[in-house]
C-alpha cells in the first residue's frame, strides 16, 4: 500500500543553507541575503512525501526489496537485519524550481542561495519525515535505519525507474523522473531505510 503524507515545514538550519551554499564564515551580508531568499521561498514550498514499507526476501543470493531487485552492497549494508524496507519519494514542490529559474535570470546570487535553501529543505523534509515513521515504528517495538538513497555507494540510479514505479510518484506527489534520471521537481528525494526490530 502507497501512503501520501503532508508535513509542516521543519525547522530552518541556516548552517547547512551556508555549508550547501559554500559560504565561508559568518558575515552579515550573507545572513541577510539568506533570511531574505527564505522569506521569499516559504508560499513557493509545500513538504509531500509518498512512502511504502516493503517486505525483504533473498532468493537464488539475490536481495529483493519487495519485487525491486537490489544489486547494490551498499544497500544490503544499510539494511543489514532488516525483515522490511520503507521506500519513500520527497518534494518540496514545483513552485520552488520556478523560483529558482526566475532568480537564475535576475540574480544569481540569490540563485545560489535558493539552490541551498532547496537542498537543506529536501533533507530536513526527509529527516523529519523518518523521524515520524520511526516514532510510529517504536510503538511495535521496531526503529528505522539511516537512509540511502540511488546514486550513493554503489546504488544504480536505474533504481530510481523502479521506485517511481512501485511508489507512483506523478499521480501520488506530482514528482517525475525525466530520461536523463533527474526528478522534477529538482529538489527532490528517493530514498530506502531499513526496518528492524529492537
Amino acid at each position: 500500500m502507497i501512503r501520501t503524507v503532508n508535513l509542516e515545514a521543519p525547522v530552518w538550519n541556516r548552517r547547512e543553507i551556508k555549508r550547501y551554499a559554500r559560504i565561508q564564515g559568518a558575515s552579515e551580508e550573507y545572513d541577510k541575503l539568506i533570511d531574505t531568499c527564505i522569506a521569499e521561498s516559504e508560499s513557493a514550498l509545500s513538504y509531500r512525501v509518498c512512502y511504502s514499507i516493503l517486505p525483504v526476501r533473498y532468493e537464488n543470493d539475490a536481495l529483493y526489496l519487495g519485487d525491486i531487485a537490489a544489486d547494490s552492497q551498499t544497500i544490503q549494508k544499510a539494511i543489514r537485519d532488516a525483515e522490511e524496507v520503507l521506500l519513500f519519494a520527497a518534494t518540496i514542490g514545483a513552485p520552488f524550481d520556478g523560483l529558482i529559474r526566475r532568480y537564475s535570470r535576475i540574480s544569481p546570487s540569490k540563485a545560489v542561495i535558493l539552490q541551498a535553501i532547496g537542498a537543506e529543505r529536501a533533507e530536513s523534509l526527509c529527516d523529519s519525515f523518518c523521524e515520524m515513521i520511526d516514532t510510529e515504528l517504536h510503538e511495535s517495538g521496531k526503529r528505522l535505519l539511516p537512509r540511502v538513497s540511488p546514486g550513493y555507494g554503489d546504488i544504480a540510479l536505474l533504481m530510481q525507474r523502479e521506485i517511481f514505479a512501485v511508489l507512483d510518484c506523478p499521480r501520488k506527489i506530482g514528482l517525475t523522473l525525466e530520461d536523463s534520471l533527474l526528478m522534477s521537481p529538482r529538489k527532490s528525494v528517493t530514498a530506502i531505510a531499513g526496518i528492524v526490530t529492537g
